[in-house]
Parts: C-alpha cells; structure tokens; sequence
C-alpha cells in the first residue's frame, strides 16, 4: 500500500500541470484553524468538490478570503498526505469569480492610474467655449450618434462635425476606439472629441474601462468629453476624461452653447450698447451747448475790451490836442 500511494504522490505532486493550478468553485465549508484556514471548493455544475488550506503565513497575501456560499478562483498545488490517503489543494492566491473578479480588476487598474496622476483635476483642460469643429467617436450603428447629431444641429446649427466611427462593445472595441482617436489627431481640425455610446450592461461596458483606451484619452492633443450611457458607476474613461456626461446626448449639450441663447444675449448687448452711445451723444452735446455760450460770452468780452481801448486812445489824443492849444 505504501508503495502505491508514493506512486500515486509522485503523479500528482510532479505532473507540471498540476504543480501550479486554476480551480473556480464555490466555497462550501471553512474552518480556521491556527496552522491556516482550511475550506471546500465545490463545483457548482457537477458532483466534484476538493479539500483546500491556506497556511497562516499566506492568508495576508491573498485578494480576497474564502467565505461560505462565495464563488472564488483559487491558485494552489497539489499534495497528497499519506496517512490519510487523500490529496489537497495547498493555495497561494484566492480571487473572487466573475463580477466580483471584474471588480477587483477595476479597482487594481484605477489605483494604479490614480497613483500616476491620470484622474488629477490638475491635467484637466477646459472646453473650448466657442468651437466651429468638433469630432466624435462613437459606433456609426449606435442611437448615440444620431441623438449627438440631432443636438448639435438643434443647439448650433453650422458646426462641422467630423466623425469617426468605432466599436464600442466586445473584444475588439478597445483597439477600436484607440484608432479612431488616433485619425482624429492625425486629421487636425477638431477643437474638442466626444467619446460616447448609449446605455447597456456592465459588460457592454467594459471596453471604457481598458487601459488602452484611458491612456488614449490622457494623451489626447484636446479636450476630450465622455458620454456614455450610464447612470450606476463612473468608468475610467470617465475619470481621466477633461469633462463628462452621463448620457451622449448630455455630452453634445455641454460641448456647444445653445445659439438662440448666445443670439439673445447678443441682442441685449447690442441694446445696452446703443443706450450708451445714446446717453453718451445726449451729455456731449449738453457739453457742446455749454461751450458754445462759452464762446458767445468770450466773444462779448473781447468786443468790449476792444471799445474800451478805442475809448482809451481817443481821450489820449483829445488830451493831446487840448494842450497844444493852451
């Protein structure tokens, strides 16, 4: 029997596929113990389940703790104990399985971004206010780009808007987006970017969060504006972008002012302007009044003193005369 049991040890603790493994299941029963912590993962499809430890020296290191009813991912290697007869799954990492793995994926990728400056209000840059050019990338198949499109057109009529078309779900979507960004800085004339796709799942969504794409918007030459449809959570294309909406047609809003607004504000300008000049031409010519009986009055004056002079020269020669004569 002994014989066959190290047989048995050396097939399973010497076989490279099995000295470091995978296994997602769902974690049946724990017991803490002071050596480690000792757990069942069970495959929740099938009648399989694998006795599985944690040494207390490895249980800090691990993302996330085995607990009862939780599907988890663990990686560990096997060993088969003798005595007993029986192997285990000896574990080094353990991960939460499916949306709870997304999660821990998001969070490790935006601390990682966040450390390096990327969502810093700092980098952000302010729209422009007046913009002739605007680019979007969104899907040409997506209700994103027609309601960005009907906005535009409603809230400023005359704009160029360049677009350029990308996936914007699935696997290729990330790659997609990047290019489309990038024809849209080789092209030069955009002023501004719209980043937007409607509304959908979290993992319709996921391509916003890739790194790829949140490098592309922070290293984008201008202003970009997210408006992706989505109320529950911000994505990372969210954060570094320099402004954000939650919906595609919110984002156009916010990129252009309304026309028939700045029309009206231009009108009031226009009507304070000519009430200045008004008020402006109404007190230069009080002024010129004043000058001008300014004037009259000089012009008296001066005439007076003229006589008064002729006066004086008279009564000089007068004086002469008289005494030439005594």
């Amino acid at each position: 029997m002994a014989g066959l049991t190290s047989y048995i040890q050396t097939l399973l603790e010497y076989d490279e596929q099995l000295m470091q493994v995978w296994v997602t299941g769902e974690v049946t029963s724990t017991q803490s113990h002071r050596s480690g912590l000792f757990f069942t993962l069970q495959d929740p499809d099938a009648p399989a389940a694998i006795s599985c430890v944690v040494w207390s020296a490895q249980l800090k290191a691990l993302a996330q703790l085995p607990a009862t009813g939780e599907q988890v991912i663990v990686l560990g290697r096997l060993r088969l104990y003798p005595q007993r007869g029986q192997y285990q799954l000896m574990v080094w990492q353990t991960l939460p399985a499916g949306e709870g793995l997304r999660a821990l994926r998001y969070r490790q990728l935006r601390d990682r971004l966040e450390a390096e400056g990327l969502f810093d209000v700092e980098r952000k840059r302010a729209l422009p206010p007046h913009p002739q050019t605007i680019a979007v990338v969104t899907s040409a198949q997506a209700a994103a780009w027609g309601d960005i499109q009907r906005t535009l057109k409603q809230r400023y009529p005359g704009l160029q808007v360049l677009f350029s078309p990308a996936i914007v779900q699935g696997e290729q979507a990330p790659e997609s987006i990047v290019t489309a960004m990038q024809r849209v800085e080789r092209d030069g004339r955009a002023e501004v970017l719209i980043l937007a796709r409607g509304g959908g799942a979290t993992e319709d969504l996921a391509c916003f969060n890739d790194e790829r794409v949140v490098r592309a918007i922070a290293e984008c030459s201008m202003p970009v504006i997210s408006g992706i449809g989505h109320q529950r959570d911000e994505s990372l294309a969210d954060l570094v972008a320099d402004a954000c909406a939650h919906t595609p047609t919110a984002a156009a809003a916010q990129v252009v002012p309304l026309f028939m607004q700045l029309w009206e504000e231009h009108q009031e300008r226009l009507a304070a302007l000519q009430f200045a000049m008004s008020q402006h031409l109404e007190t230069a010519q009080a002024q010129l009044q004043q000058l001008k009986l300014r004037l009259q009055r000089l012009q008296f004056n001066r005439q007076i003193d003229q006589e008064q002079g002729a006066l004086a020269r008279l009564q000089q020669q007068l004086s002469q005369v008289t005494r030439s004569l005594a």
